[in-house]
């Protein structure tokens, strides 16, 4: 009968008694086997987000900051977590205000974009704030292409 049909005789169960069979073709049946173990471990796989840092000081000029900006655009558009670390030295450590008001200037710049997620702190000498990408905007971008 499988001749006829042009497909494969397999036993099924062995153990059993009588053993079982069936009429199938085994190529097809081994190849969806495969695609299932591949689409198991795609589901499996994770984007995986990375911190980005980028560094600034108390006295870093306004274009730099700008060209430090776009970077960290650039880092919240690929879905990265950014990090801004602002170091001061000696004396600086006494106009932490004009720290803070930078970082203040950056999240405003950046709040199209994304929101905060670790509010700026202090650590030493280091005054640290966390962004990460608003989930919406990669939304947004879908919706806008689906309307073209």
């Amino acid at each position: 009968m499988a001749r006829e049909e042009g497909l494969d005789l397999v036993e099924v169960a062995p153990t059993s008694d009588p053993p079982v069979c069936r009429l199938m073709d085994y190529g097809k049946w081994l190849y969806e086997q495969k695609r299932k173990v591949r689409d198991a471990h795609k589901k499996n796989v994770r984007h995986t987000v990375t911190l980005k840092e980028i560094r600034l000081r108390p006295e870093t000029d306004k274009h730099d900051l700008e060209i430090k900006l776009k970077h960290g655009r650039e880092f919240l558009e690929k879905g990265h977590k950014v990090q801004f670390t602002m170091f001061f030295r000696g004396r600086q450590m006494l106009h932490r205000d004009h720290g803070y008001a930078m970082l203040e200037q950056i999240t405003e710049s950046m709040e199209d974009l994304a929101k905060i997620e670790r509010t700026p702190r202090m650590a030493g000498r280091r005054l640290t704030i966390m962004l990460v990408p608003k989930k919406s905007s990669s939304t947004d971008k879908k919706i806008d292409q689906e309307d073209q």
